[in-house]
Order: structure tokens, then C-alpha cells, then sequence
């Protein structure tokens, strides 16, 4: 971790603060080895009602800051047996800040994902009688491709229609081996339909 872990007792005795303080910080090092990109971790335990008749019951709070996201965990159930064991009330906060951060990991894995497209441009040559063509791709590269890599019709390709394209290496040079339309160029203005009429 960039921060080091913080570990705030509130309201504990001092057997219960020397009992946990062990178990938690073992707890926090499994986590960051868990997820290495955590930058810092602040822990809160403590006993926030004291209920004579029903026992301690005991609240443990994790502030996880992890690359563009802040995972807050609260950990108590009042109406839980359970968790009048501070060890359980500690474990089950530790566990679903595992499972907070597995969410994490999926959903920024997604993220790459959908930022990871396969690679787009537009046509910029077109031999329709030869069945061919080339594309400018958005980092400016030019790239063949033959009628029959176009999915949906080489024939309803023009000038200026944006596609995405599967790359590979053939015999002179980088091409398109599937050529998906995303886009067709905006036609010309009304007027000019109407003259070419």
C-alpha cells in the first residue's frame, strides 16, 4: 500500500483491544496481497451500544481506497447473535471487502474490455470493380481489404463509411481479414438530392 494501514479501537476494553489488534492486522496484509493496487486501508472497530441484557455487540468498518473508487464496508448486525463476537463481526468485514473488490476487478476488467475494440477507421480508396479497397485506420495507417472480407456487402461500401476491421499480415503488408460497417457517410444536403433528381 502507498498508505499505511490505520487502525482506529473505539469504545473497547483494553482485553478486547489487545485480542483483535493481531487478528486484524493479519486480516489487512492478506487483503493487500489479495489486491495489490489498494492505496491505503483504514480499519474502525468498535463497540458502539453496550446492551446489558443482550451482550457486546461490536462494529467494524473498512475504508478501502483502490485506483478511481473509494469501497466503504460496515459490519454490523445488531439483531445477529454472531456477531457479539468481535473475531466474527472483524472476519465477515474482511470478507466482504474481498468480495467489494472481486466486483472492482470485474467491473474495471470490463472496462478494458470495452476499451479494447478491435480496430476502426474508414474507407479511403474503393476499386469496386476489382474488389477491393483500403482503409484508413484511426491511427493513420493504410490497410488493404478484398470484397470477400466485407461482412454485409462490398457493394454498400462508399467513400468515407466508417468500419471496424480484424488486422492481419498478408503477402504485401498489413490488411482487413473481416470488415464490419459501422457507419455510412452522411448523405449530401436536401438540396443538392433534389438538383441531382
Amino acid at each position: 500500500m502507498q498508505v499505511p494501514i490505520k487502525v482506529v479501537y473505539r469504545n473497547l476494553l483494553p482485553q478486547y483491544k489487545e485480542g483483535i489488534d493481531a487478528e486484524v492486522r493479519l486480516l489487512a496484509d492478506k487483503l493487500e496481497k489479495f489486491h495489490p493496487a489498494i492505496i491505503s486501508c483504514r480499519i474502525v472497530v468498535e463497540m458502539p451500544h453496550k446492551h446489558h441484557h443482550e451482550g457486546n455487540l461490536f462494529r467494524t468498518t473498512i475504508t478501502l481506497n483502490v485506483p478511481d473508487k473509494q469501497i466503504v464496508v460496515s459490519r454490523e448486525h445488531p439483531l445477529s447473535q454472531i456477531h457479539e463476537n468481535i473475531y466474527v463481526a472483524v472476519r465477515d468485514a474482511f470478507d466482504d471487502a474481498t468480495r467489494q473488490l472481486e466486483e472492482y476487478d470485474l467491473i474495471k476488467s470490463r472496462d478494458v474490455k470495452t476499451h479494447d475494440l478491435t480496430p476502426h477507421g474508414i474507407v479511403s480508396k474503393l476499386f469496386k470493380e476489382q474488389g477491393y479497397g483500403f482503409i484508413e485506420s484511426s491511427d493513420g495507417r493504410e490497410i488493404y481489404f478484398h470484397e470477400n472480407s466485407v461482412l454485409g456487402g462490398f457493394n454498400k461500401l462508399t467513400i468515407g463509411t466508417e468500419v471496424r476491421f480484424a488486422e492481419e499480415e498478408g503477402e504485401k503488408g498489413p490488411q482487413a481479414s473481416t470488415v464490419k460497417i459501422l457507419r455510412r457517410p452522411l448523405p449530401l444536403t436536401g438540396r443538392t438530392d433534389r438538383i441531382s433528381q
